[in-house]
């Protein structure tokens, strides 16, 4: 009887320090800074919401954003030529650095119409003696297969660079921190670049039939493909095979950190 008393107190305290724990989990908060991109690239001014708490931010001109989160809160992604997008905090995003959001278009269903390009006739023998089409490669121009900068880095090679005997430019660049926070920015985009080759690889089916992964949480997926040091080197091997391994694997874990029970 002497015992039984304090036992019960420990695990009355053990509960209570248990209960806590999870409160102050769930409770915890911080900024998170993300970038918003499309495929046309015109992602200013959307607006990003975070429904738990009724908080807004909005992108700037590069599609860059911060917003306070905590752990399960909703953030809504909207803007007129957009499609509405909803994403959960997981705790990797919480302990990730920059987390990158796709937008797809806004679809409007039109009148069928029928397109004739280039004064196309639908007759093979005449239109096979068309004149080829001007671009800078028909014409043999020097600069038809120079590869187009991101703006990113653009913006850093206009930093880091200047006219006269003593470039101002740079240097005051490099003081006020500028030239590194763009090229933490490069950084970024190229890792963001090889997650979209990604995605053009496969159809979005086989992401939610061979690795059980819903729809919704596919570029979800993909960012937590991304945060992997070995992601990088994997894609970059451009085989095909290989990544696709990768995936399969890093698809278990992510199953089951997010408690999905494949069908």
């Amino acid at each position: 009887m002497l015992l039984i008393r304090p036992l019960k107190h420990f695990f009355v305290f053990l509960l209570l320090a248990v209960s806590f724990s999870s409160q102050a989990q769930s409770h915890f908060s911080k900024e998170i800074e993300g970038k918003v991109s499309s495929a046309d690239g015109d992602v200013a001014a959307t607006h990003v919401l975070n429904v738990s708490t009724k908080k807004a931010a909005i992108t700037d001109i590069d599609g860059f954003f911060r917003i306070l989160a905590s752990l399960q809160d909703t953030l809504v992604f909207s803007a007129i030529q957009y499609q509405r997008k909803e994403i959960v905090v997981t705790a990797e995003i919480l302990t990730s650095k920059t987390i990158y959001i796709t937008l797809n278009p806004a679809l409007n269903e039109l009148k069928e119409v029928v397109v004739m390009p280039y004064n196309l006739t639908g007759n093979l023998t005449t239109d096979m003696r068309s004149e080829p089409v001007v671009v800078a490669a028909t014409l043999g121009l020097p600069n038809a297969y120079v590869v187009k900068k991101t703006q990113s880095e653009r913006k850093l090679n206009e930093a880091t660079t200047g006219g006269g005997l003593v470039p101002i430019n740079p240097i005051i660049n490099a003081i006020t921190g500028r030239t590194k926070m763009l090229k933490d920015r490069v950084k970024r985009d190229e890792k963001y670049a090889r997650t979209e080759r990604v995605r053009a690889f496969y159809m979005d089916t086989l992401y939610v039939t061979e690795l059980k992964i819903p729809a919704l949480k596919i570029d979800d997926f993909l960012y937590f493909c991304e945060v992997d040091d070995s992601f990088s080197s994997v894609v970059d091997t451009h085989d095909k095979i290989r990544i696709w391994e990768f995936l399969r694997k890093k698809s278990k874990v992510y199953r089951e950190n997010n408690n999905i029970e494949a069908p």
